[in-house]
């Protein structure tokens, strides 16, 4: 059964290739440009399953965009994916500590995103 899934990143070009790969594998997609975008859609959305989201944007980053999730009640156990550029460990470290569920660096797998979402979200 398929998911609704928020995409958060500042490329389009990026929302539109995770949106081809998560629709055609049966998904519902959501898409936001930024973090505040992102709360802005999950406002007016509250039932998403899964969150990708990038880490480097503008207006409000990924760092943050996480964090203000989960300080959400209805959104504290939603899992979400970093999927970003970076490799960092530290960045990760972070990205973890802010309430981050997996982490997948660019250019992504369609095939290995999709593994990565059912296995936090079956």
């Amino acid at each position: 059964m398929g998911k609704t899934i928020l995409t958060v990143d500042d490329s389009r070009t990026m929302r539109d290739m995770l949106k081809l790969a998560l629709s055609g594998a049966g998904h519902t997609v959501v898409q936001a440009e930024d973090g505040v975008h992102g709360v802005e859609v999950l406002a007016a959305s509250p039932m998403v399953d899964v969150i990708i989201t990038d880490i480097n944007m503008p207006r409000m980053d990924g760092y943050g965009f996480i964090e203000h999730v989960r300080r959400k009640s209805s959104h504290k156990g939603t899992p979400i994916l970093v999927l970003t550029t970076e490799s960092e460990p530290a960045k990760k470290l972070r990205a973890r500590d802010a309430g981050a569920t997996g982490w997948i660096v660019k250019p992504f797998d369609p095939e290995k995103l999709l593994a990565a979402i059912r296995r936090v979200s079956p």
